[in-house]
């Protein structure tokens, strides 16, 4: 259990307790749901420069450190549902795909494939994490202004639930493709397993 592997499992402990003080609705809450989320993310950076400087990837590396960031996005869509912020759907969509690709991932890693992200993928990546920055962003803000009594309050006073689940929906369909493209792509693994 090298330095990265442990940074990897410290992201996926820290989402659910992410998620519990974040649905919390109270400013001192939030304010420590976001200062584990920024932990979290910098674990990513951190684990992964670790892993590539001092040349200790492993297997378990490979597999565990995208599913750690599946489930500290996923933490947080969660979270944006169950405060009122964007729709259920496209985020079943998001959450679906992840794991079913995380299953074929499994599947490969059986059979001695390494599943390289395509640049599709990367694109897809990129529009969760921004997503979530975004709304995690603004909730943390009105929450602030509100706390601090700010007449700016009102300026942040916009139709958030359309832009958010446009911005949701395109991510899905984005994170979809990259789904089909995979399961195209392996189709021959999933047939194997199905005889």
């Amino acid at each position: 259990m090298n330095t990265p592997n442990k940074l990897t499992l410290l992201r996926i402990i820290i989402a659910p307790i992410f998620m519990f003080f974040f649905i919390i609705d109270n400013f001192h809450m939030r304010m420590v749901a976001m200062g584990l989320f920024i932990i979290a993310a910098l674990t990513d950076l951190a684990d992964g420069y670790y892993a590539r400087k001092y040349g200790v990837i492993t297997g378990f590396g490979r597999f565990m450190d995208p599913l750690a960031d599946k489930i500290l996005v996923s933490s947080a869509l969660v979270s944006f549902i169950a405060l009122g912020y964007v729709s259920p759907f496209p985020v079943m969509l998001i959450i679906g795909r992840e794991f079913a690709i995380t299953g074929l991932r499994l599947l490969a890693a059986y059979r001695g494939v390494v599943i390289a992200p395509s640049w599709w993928a990367k694109v897809k990546t990129f529009l969760q994490l921004s997503i979530v920055g975004v709304v995690l962003a603004y909730i943390t803000l009105i929450n602030a202004l509100v706390y601090f009594d700010s007449p700016a309050t009102a300026s942040l006073a916009f139709n958030y639930y359309f832009y958010f689940n446009l911005a949701l929906w395109i991510t899905a369909a984005v994170t979809l493709w990259t789904g089909i493209d995979y399961v195209v792509k392996y189709f021959y693994m999933i047939k194997s397993v199905l005889k």
